[in-house]
């Protein structure tokens, strides 16, 4: 995302378009240069008082000298490579690791959001790509050759290309330099939970509280708990969305249509076909709900069906909804966006506006998680 102050060694970005050979790469443990100040990486951790009484994270001992940026090429720790697969054209960008980051950042938050919770994503993101990376991830990929996708089946990604032509030179020099800001001084910051890097999930908005993992996925993460998340009520566009479906449409969805009754017949030239009465009941109930107050198990014409399950096939933004009745339409009102795992974004510029760090962002939605350098890490 902006002006380019990192020294690079003598590479330069690949283009590549299929067919492609097969390339065996890993990364490789190197004795990288440690960044001196990681607390100051993400700020000095000023504790402020959070919104409606919640307590303050585990406060990170403060540091007050200035991040040291890079001034030659000695200073300059070595990067990893990330390889992106573009999905508009079906080629890959291979980059530097903190480039990647700067295209992450830009495609997954506003530019206008608080410099602090650029900085908290800017770590999620790191710590995103770092993972798969140190694991050989390479799941969801169509080409061996690269890392990982533009897509938010990942992580949402912008080119270098496209931020210098349509950012740099196109009236956003600006956006591009806070947001290289945000990735500078967070520089090789990832976050570990029992000294790896952990599953950085996030996702737009909240409807007031993020989701246990497990009662989204399969599998329970022990930092990626259920938190309190008030911050982006007030301040987020869209909080809550009105979908209108007639209870036909509900039903094909669902693919209910063979179980819903009363059902009444019509005789065209081709035959008899069934179509559903426009004044069709369908009772709909809600049967237990999450930790993070989303619906769990909601029962649909008879049918059980989960808050994910629904959300999914009605092309819902959450699985945290409620519902009313107009005529033979159906009004399903969704509270946030995303799945709602991890860190909420206008969360986190929420927490920011009044006050909070990044740290303090990171600590809120990543129970129990520490602050580490990618160098430290691979020295082990």
């Amino acid at each position: 995302m902006k002006d380019f102050r990192y020294l690079r060694r003598n590479k330069t970005t690949r283009w590549h378009s299929r067919p492609l050979a097969p390339r065996r790469r890993r990364l490789i443990p190197v004795a990288w240069l440690a960044a001196p100040f990681l607390a100051a990486l993400l700020i000095p951790l000023a504790v402020v008082p959070l919104h409606r009484g919640q307590p303050a994270p585990v406060a990170v001992p403060a540091v007050t000298a200035p991040p040291a940026a890079p001034e030659t090429a000695a200073q300059e720790a070595p990067q990893p490579d990330v390889s992106v697969y573009l999905s508009h054209s079906g080629q890959i960008e291979t980059l530097q690791l903190e480039d990647y980051v700067r295209g992450v950042l830009a495609a997954e938050m506003p530019a206008d959001f608080e410099l602090e919770a650029l900085k908290a994503q800017a770590v999620a993101a790191r710590t995103f790509i770092m993972r798969r990376l140190m694991a050989g991830d390479r799941s969801g990929v169509p080409v061996p050759e690269a890392d990982v996708t533009d897509t938010v089946s990942h992580q949402a990604y912008i080119s270098k290309d496209t931020l210098e032509r349509q950012w740099k030179l196109g009236g956003r020099s600006a956006d591009l330099a806070k947001l290289q800001r945000a990735v500078l001084e967070t520089r090789g910051v990832i976050m570990t939970y029992k000294g790896q890097p952990i599953t950085a999930s996030f996702f737009a908005s909240s409807g007031g509280y993020t989701e246990n993992s497990e009662e989204y996925w399969n599998a329970a993460i022990p930092y990626l708990r259920s938190v309190t998340s008030p911050w982006e009520k007030e301040i987020t566009p869209n909080y809550a969305v009105t979908n209108t479906f007639t209870v036909a449409e509900i039903l094909t969805r669902l693919g209910l249509n063979d179980k819903v009754i009363p059902a009444s017949k019509e005789t065209t030239n081709s035959g008899t076909t069934t179509k559903i009465s426009s004044s069709s009941r369908l009772p709909m109930e809600v049967l237990s709900l999450t930790t993070g107050h989303r619906i769990k198990e909601v029962s649909i014409g008879g049918s059980i069906f989960t808050g994910r399950e629904v959300r999914e096939k009605l092309g819902l933004r959450s699985s945290q909804f409620s519902w009313s009745r107009k005529g033979n339409k159906i009004l399903i009102t969704t509270f946030g966006n995303g799945h709602g795992v991890g860190m909420s974004q206008w969360g986190a510029n929420g927490m920011a506006k009044e006050g909070g760090t990044a740290t303090q962002i990171l600590k809120h939605y990543y129970s129990g998680i520490s602050f580490t350098q990618i160098s430290t890490l691979l020295k082990k």
